[in-house]
């Protein structure tokens, strides 16, 4: 599902309940989308994503930035992301993190990577990424998974509520899923505008460790500014170096070897 929710727990909201299949509509926002995807155009995206345990607040993850359309999809996007759990409830410039994702590969700086770079560079690459890293798991970018979760939600003036199973909305993205992870449930809400335009999306679910307790995830994206001009672009060549040769100069280091390039897998679950 090409996203990094890298210690985060999804979960069921009572106020996302499961409901029957979509009624007909008017505007059918699978068509909007195909038609939002033109070149050189792009949209705006507020994230927030919000985690309890034990019903108490854990962490706070925001999002911000811009994301560049290609013919079929997102192709690029730049991202700036803050940071702050529980103990400390005021963002701080380690937390902080930017991603520029463009041409297969993505860019980051900030928050773990800030006190490691060599002199003169800015940034890390990382090959082989996907355009949109988000902690948002449903993908509205893409038609497959966006016409499923509208067929199979109930329409409220335009707004779509249902459920699904991880292990379904997994199967959407071409993966695999076995295990207890699959049964969880995702309640998810998307609205549309009058134009059938996606303005916002929330998913929440839960997982139930037990006597080692429950964490829950609620995350809610606001997309703005659709067909605006948007053209990412990647930092210069003698700002970045490749995150394999910087492993290379460290012996110890927090520093990733990759980027995550699936969510679900990398939340535990083999394929």
């Amino acid at each position: 599902m090409r996203r990094i929710i890298a210690g985060l727990a999804l979960a069921t909201a009572a106020t996302l309940v499961t409901v029957a299949p979509a009624q007909a509509t008017a505007v059918d926002p699978v068509k909007t989308l195909k038609k939002q995807f033109s070149p050189g155009h792009g949209v705006r995206v507020s994230e927030t994503v919000r985690t309890y345990t034990d019903g108490k607040a854990a962490t706070v993850f925001r999002t911000t930035g811009k994301l560049e359309f290609g013919k079929s999809g997102v192709i690029g996007a730049d991202l700036r992301n803050r940071y702050k759990s529980q103990k400390d409830l005021t963002p701080t410039s380690a937390a902080a993190t930017r991603s520029i994702s463009v041409g297969g590969h993505t860019y980051v700086q900030g928050g773990i990577w800030g006190d490691v770079l060599p002199e003169g560079k800015k940034w890390v690459r990382y090959e082989g990424v996907s355009a949109y890293q988000s902690n948002q798991v449903v993908d509205i970018f893409n038609p497959k998974v966006l016409k499923s979760l509208i067929a199979g939600a109930k329409v409220v003036r335009g707004d779509y509520r249902g459920a699904i199973t991880v292990k379904k909305l997994a199967a959407l993205h071409g993966d695999r899923l076995s295990g207890p992870l699959g049964k969880v449930k995702v309640n998810y809400l998307i609205d549309t505008d009058r134009k059938g335009v996606v303005t916002r999306v929330v998913s929440d679910w839960t997982l139930d460790y037990g006597i080692l307790g429950a964490s829950r995830s609620v995350a809610e994206s606001r997309y703005t500014g659709w067909g605006a001009r948007v053209k990412v672009v990647a930092p210069p060549e003698s700002q970045w170096i490749d995150s394999a040769d910087l492993l290379d100069q460290m012996t110890e280091t927090d520093v990733p070897a990759e980027i995550p390039d699936n969510a679900l897998s990398s939340l535990g679950q083999g394929r």
